[in-house]
């Protein structure tokens, strides 16, 4: 992430990036502005998943136990 997108917030970057897709999908848009809207949606697309990948990470140290162990665990199916 570049510094200035460090001021921004995911929550920031997440509410750019809906009103982005809401002007793509109203169609109405000439050509040149929608590939611009385009370029602006794919790098708020890849900030908001550097941002979760940052949050993931910092959760599975914070559920690492003390031998180093992964307090993560894998989700079965629930078919019972």
């Amino acid at each position: 992430m570049t510094k200035k997108n460090q001021d921004r917030t995911y929550e920031q970057s997440f509410a750019e990036l809906t009103a982005v897709v809401e002007r793509l999908q109203s169609g109405e848009l000439p050509l040149e502005e929608t590939i611009t809207l385009f370029e602006r949606g794919v790098a708020l697309s890849k900030e908001c998943e550097s941002y979760l990948e940052n949050a993931g990470r910092r959760v599975e140290v914070l559920l690492e136990d003390r031998d180093g162990n992964s307090g993560i665990e894998e989700f079965d199916d629930l078919e019972d």
